[in-house]
């Protein structure tokens, strides 16, 4: 088997509205579905970002159930030489950095939550190259 990328990603989260206005409203992704009381959907480059109201996905009857609880953590990849300008744009949004981490080699990413407190990281082009 060869697997050439990870397509989806999933959050489960609390409020459809709430995660829109972050996602969307301050992130600037794509919404690309969205159904009442389950889920709302954004692309996040050549990936899709899934939110799923977890009490819902639970009881699922058409698909395999599928729920979680506690905070994950995603890391969002920016061109090297735009990630100054996104760390900036990001605090212009009123979204707090929690921490930049130096990694080897000089690298550095940084950290910050979503409303539901998942720990989302900005990570430059070629960090684990």
């Amino acid at each position: 088997m060869k697997v050439t990328q990870i397509k989806e990603t999933c959050l489960y989260i609390q409020d459809l509205d709430r995660t829109e206005d972050f996602y969307h409203g301050k992130l600037n992704f794509q919404v690309i579905a969205k159904a009442q009381e389950r889920h709302i959907f954004f692309k996040a480059g050549a990936s899709v970002l899934l939110c799923f109201i977890s009490d819902t996905t639970r009881k699922e009857k058409n698909l395999p159930a599928h729920y979680g609880e506690g905070k994950m953590h995603l890391a969002f990849e920016v061109p090297e030489e735009n990630y100054e300008s996104v760390k900036k744009w990001i605090q212009s949004k009123g979204i707090e950095i929690e921490h930049e981490q130096k990694w080897k080699k000089g690298v550095r990413s940084f950290y910050f939550r979503d409303p539901d407190g998942h720990s989302l990281e900005i990570v430059p082009a070629g960090m684990w190259e």
